[in-house]
C-alpha cells in the first residue's frame, strides 16, 4: 500500500458499487491502548451489501469507511500496549473501517494469528468463524449425532459453518442453487437447491422428526418454515434477513420483526429455543467478557484451520482499489466463501479500472 500515508474507501451514501471512493490522508497515530495494524486483508460480507443500501440496522452516518474485519500487521503502539506487539500478524473486528490501508483499533481487540496462516487464509475466518463457532457452540450448542440445515451453505458463514458443524460429527443439509452443491457434497452435505426444490418439504423427507437446529440468514416469511422444521429440542438462529435486502422503508424493521417472533416463539410452551444472533452482543455491558468471549472462540477457528477441520474458501481476491468490483461479485450470488480485498498501491475504486 502507499508506504507515504493513509489511503482508504469511502462509502459517501446510498450509491452503487461504482459510487464508492478513495481518500487519502495521514496514517492515524497510536494513542494509549492503541495500535495501528497495516492491513493485509480486509473483506465483503453482507454486512457491506446492506450498508450501501442504508439497510444495516446500526451502521453509522454516512459518509463512513466500510470494512466489517480485517488481518494485518501492527506497525505501531500506543501508551500501555506492549512494544512486543510491533511486527505481529493479528486479525480484527471492527465492524466498519476495515476497507483502508491502516487502520487504529484498541490493542484488546486484536488477535494474534497462528504462524502459518496466510492473511487471506485468516481474513476468511475471522467475522464468518467466530459467528459460525458462536451459533454452532455457544447457541445451538450441537452435539455429535445431531442433523441441522444450513441456509446458505456456500456463502461466507455457511462454508465455514458446515465444515465446523461436520468436524463436531453433526450431519449437515444445506440450502444452495445448484452450481454448489458438488462441492457441498465434498463436504458431507446433502444439498437443497432452493430455486427449484420445495426446501420444507425436502427437509421433511431426509429428517422426519424434524432438525436439530437451523441456522437462518435469509430471514422474511421464510423464517416461519425454518421454525416449523425443528425436532422437540430444537434451535433456530437467524443471523440475518437477506430476503429484505433489496427492499425500501426502514433498516430496523425487519430485525424489529424477527426480534418480535423470536420472543413469541420462545414464550411458547413447544420445548424449542429461538436467538436472533448479533455478533456484538453483550459488547456494550461487559466489554472485558465479550473480548474474551471473542479470542477465545477465533482461536478455536484458527485451530480448526490449522487441524484441517475448516478450509480458507476465498471466492476472490481482488486490490483495495477494485472495492467495487469485489462489492459486486459478492452480491452477484454466483461465488462460494469470501470475497477478499488486498492492499493496491494506486488507481481508482469506483469504476475498477
Amino acid at each position: 500500500m502507499n508506504a507515504e500515508g493513509l489511503v482508504e474507501v469511502v462509502l459517501p451514501g446510498k450509491v452503487e458499487p461504482e459510487g464508492l471512493q478513495i481518500r487519502r490522508g495521514a496514517v492515524p497515530a497510536a494513542g494509549p491502548g492503541q495500535v495501528v495494524i497495516r492491513m493485509e486483508a480486509t473483506g465483503v460480507s453482507f454486512a457491506e451489501q446492506q450498508m450501501r443500501r442504508g439497510k444495516y440496522y446500526d451502521q453509522p452516518a454516512f459518509p463512513f469507511v466500510p470494512g466489517y474485519d480485517l488481518v494485518g500487521t501492527v506497525v505501531a503502539t500506543g501508551e500501555g500496549v506492549e512494544q512486543g506487539l510491533t511486527g505481529t500478524r493479528v486479525a480484527a473486528l471492527v465492524k466498519v473501517g476495515g476497507w483502508a490501508s491502516h487502520v487504529l483499533v484498541d490493542a484488546a481487540d486484536a488477535v494474534e494469528v497462528p504462524a502459518g496462516i496466510g492473511a487471506a487464509e485468516a481474513e476468511t475466518l475471522v467475522v464468518n468463524g467466530i459467528t459460525a463457532w458462536q451459533m454452532l457452540h455457544r447457541r445451538a450448542r450441537i452435539r455429535a449425532g445431531q442433523t441441522i440445515l444450513v441456509h446458505g451453505a456456500n456463502g461466507g458463514v455457511g462454508t465455514v459453518l458446515v465444515q465446523l458443524a461436520h468436524a463436531a460429527g453433526v450431519k449437515v443439509i444445506g440450502t444452495a442453487s445448484a452450481r454448489h452443491h458438488d462441492a457441498l457434497r465434498e463436504r458431507g452435505v446433502t444439498p437443497i437447491d432452493y430455486r427449484t426444490e420445495n426446501v420444507a418439504a425436502r427437509v421433511r423427507e431426509l429428517a422426519p422428526a424434524g432438525v436439530d437446529a437451523v441456522f437462518d440468514h435469509v430471514g422474511g416469511r421464510g423464517i416461519v418454515d425454518s421454525w416449523n422444521l425443528l425436532a422437540p429440542g430444537g434451535t433456530l438462529v437467524s443471523y440475518g434477513s437477506a430476503s429484505t435486502r433489496d427492499d425500501g422503508g426502514s433498516k430496523q424493521w425487519p430485525v424489529i420483526k424477527l426480534l418480535g417472533r423470536v420472543w413469541w416463539w420462545n414464550a411458547l410452551p413447544n420445548r424449542r429455543r429461538a436467538y436472533f444472533f448479533n455478533v456484538w452482543a453483550g459488547r456494550a455491558l461487559a466489554k472485558d467478557r465479550f473480548r474474551a468471549r471473542l479470542r477465545a472462540d477465533l482461536t478455536q477457528v484458527f485451530a480448526a484451520f490449522r487441524r484441517g477441520d475448516v478450509t480458507a474458501q476465498i471466492a476472490a481476491q481482488l486490490p483495495l482499489n477494485r472495492a467495487a468490483d469485489a462489492l459486486r461479485l459478492a452480491e452477484s450470488g454466483t461465488v462460494a466463501g469470501k470475497v477478499v480485498l488486498s492492499p493496491a498501491d494506486h488507481g481508482p475504486v469506483g469504476d475498477g479500472r
